[in-house]
């Protein structure tokens, strides 16, 4: 028998009916939903690396985007302000838009990204793909068991996060070997301990979503999720990578 109030959502301002019912039936539900952030998570990269082979395997679409350097950096902007653009306007927009707008961002970045064919061979890509993978995996799978409270791990992963972005902003005129070795370890460790956290929070906020039955915030989490653990990936990816051209 469950039991049925009414609550006010901090996120919409809607009151919707928070219920009790059977413990096993939420964890179904909340499984099924978190299946779901990775399946969207593993399209974006799909879309990603799709984007990244058309460019590589067209000389036109090449000469435009590295022929004219600006065109790179706008690029790389614009993608920027996507992402920024997502997450703070997750709650205001439309689910159906902001999963678009997820997937263009996918295929953005797969655009810019393409350049790393034209730094490292494809022995390497695959190699750093692989070992990216495992961890990504590992970590999520913890993320997802595990009872423990990650928040101190996450606070002490962003606070690194902070730090290795002023590092690689400080090397840029530097030119340090020691602190870009230092920045890819540190990053590499980083996204790892992130994908962990953020896997758990995800999770707890869809929990808490369907324990008050609130389907557009389980909608706008699986999003904005999918696009969190997107960023984990790539950018532990792409630290991976780093460290392994280091050694070549």
């Amino acid at each position: 028998m469950q039991r049925h109030h009414n609550q006010r959502d901090p996120h919409f301002g809607a009151y919707m009916p928070t219920f009790w019912g059977d413990q096993e039936e939420l964890d179904r539900a909340v499984r099924s939903c978190l299946n779901r952030v990775f399946l969207r998570m593993f399209a974006a990269l799909l879309a990603t690396a799709a984007s990244a082979l058309v460019v590589v395997e067209s000389a036109a679409l090449q000469e435009i985007i590295f022929g004219y350097q600006y065109v790179f950096y706008v690029l790389i902007f614009a993608n920027v302000i996507l992402v920024i653009g997502i997450s703070a306007g997750i709650n205001r927009m439309p689910p159906a838009m902001a999963s678009i707008l997820f997937f263009f961002y996918a295929i953005m970045n797969g655009i810019t990204m393409s350049s790393i064919f034209f730094y490292f061979n494809i022995e390497v890509i695959a190699m750093a793909f692989a070992i990216a993978a495992a961890m990504f995996a590992a970590m999520a799978i913890y993320g997802a068991t595990t009872r423990r409270d990650l928040s101190t791990v996450g606070s002490f992963c962003m606070m690194g996060l902070v730090g290795i972005i002023i590092a690689s902003i400080a090397n840029f005129f530097l030119r340090s070997d020691l602190i870009d070795f230092i920045v890819c370890y540190a990053g590499v460790l980083i996204f790892v301990g992130l994908t962990a956290y953020d896997t758990r929070r995800i999770k707890t906020m869809l929990m808490e979503s369907h324990a008050t039955s609130h389907y557009d915030a389980i909608k706008r989490i699986s999003i904005i999720g999918a696009l969190t653990l997107y960023l984990d990936f790539i950018n532990l990816f792409l630290k991976v990578l780093r460290v392994l051209g280091r050694r070549r």
